[in-house]
C-alpha cells in the first residue's frame, strides 16, 4: 500500500502540467484525486484511474469564494473526506517578459488575483473539514524565483513570495487544529507552461549543480512527502526543488 492510502487530495491547476503529475503521484500512493482547473481535467482523471486511484475533475475559477466552497462541497459527497490540498493554480501559462514598467495595471492584478487570493481561497475552503477530521496537509506552489529574482517577472516573482509569507501565517493559525501547510519551490520545469515562456532547450544549466533542467516529476516527490504521514511534525516550511540552483 502506498503511504496515501485512503486519503482525499484536491489539486488545484490539475488539467496540465506540474498539476497533472501530482495529481498522478499522488495517486500512485493511493490516494484519491479531485482535479481542479478552468479547463477540463478528463486526461488527468483517466490517468489518475489507471493508477487504480479514484478521480473526479470540476471546472471552477479558484478566485472565488463561491466556487472554491463548491469544491469543497464536491469533495466531500463524492469522497467523504479531504486529506490534502495541493495549491498549484496559477498565473504562468504563456506570461510574457516586461520590464517592471511595462506591466499594464490589469495583467498585475490578474497575476495577484490568480496567484495569492487563488492559493487564499482553496484554503478557506476545506478548512473546516479537516479542522472537523483533527487533520490536514495543504502544500503550496512558491519557486526559486522568489529566492533568485528573474528579469521581466517581477510580478510572478512578487506572487510567489507572497506565497511563501501566507504559508508561514497559516501554518501558525493551522497549526492548532493540526493541519500542517508548507511551500514547495520549483527551479525552472519543463512543462507546457514553461514552454509558453522561453526555449526550454536554451535554458542555462550553468549555476544548476545537477547541471539539468528539472522535469515535472522531478518536483512530485516533494508534494507526496509533505503530504504524507511522515512529514507530521513539519508546517510552515518551504523546500527548494530546483537541482541546487539556490540554497538556503
Amino acid at each position: 500500500m502506498g503511504s496515501l492510502a485512503g486519503k482525499v487530495a484536491i489539486v488545484t491547476g490539475g488539467a496540465q502540467g506540474l498539476g497533472r503529475s501530482f495529481c498522478e503521484g499522488l495517486a500512485r500512493e493511493g490516494a484519491n484525486i479531485l482535479s481542479v482547473d478552468l479547463r477540463e481535467s478528463k486526461e488527468t482523471v483517466e490517468a489518475v484511474r489507471e493508477a487504480g486511484s479514484q478521480a473526479e475533475y470540476l471546472q471552477i475559477d479558484v478566485t472565488s469564494r463561491a466556487e472554491t466552497a463548491r469544491m469543497a462541497k464536491f469533495a466531500m459527497e463524492r469522497f467523504g473526506r479531504i486529506d490534502i490540498l495541493v495549491n498549484n493554480a496559477a498565473m504562468y501559462y504563456g506570461v510574457q517578459r516586461k520590464g517592471f514598467d511595462e506591466i499594464d495595471d490589469a495583467e498585475w492584478d490578474k497575476m495577484m488575483l490568480v496567484n495569492i487570493k487563488g492559493t487564499w481561497l482553496p484554503t478557506v475552503a476545506v478548512f473546516p473539514f479537516m479542522k472537523g477530521a483533527g487533520k490536514g496537509k495543504i502544500v503550496n506552489m512558491a519557486s526559486e524565483v522568489f529566492f533568485t529574482g528573474s528579469q521581466g517577472f517581477v510580478h510572478y516573482v512578487a506572487t510567489k513570495g507572497a506565497v511563501i509569507g501566507l504559508t508561514r501565517a497559516l501554518a501558525i493559525e493551522l497549526g492548532p487544529h493540526n493541519i500542517c501547510i508548507n511551500a514547495v519551490a520549483p527551479g525552472f520545469t519543463d512543462t507546457e507552461g514553461s514552454r509558453t515562456i522561453a526555449d526550454v532547450t536554451k535554458y542555462d544549466t550553468s549555476r544548476t549543480p545537477l547541471r539539468r533542467l528539472a522535469k515535472a516529476e522531478d518536483i512530485v516527490g516533494a508534494v507526496i512527502f509533505l503530504c504524507s504521514d511522515t512529514a507530521d511534525f513539519m508546517t510552515g516550511q518551504t523546500i527548494l526543488v530546483d537541482g541546487g540552483r539556490a540554497m538556503h
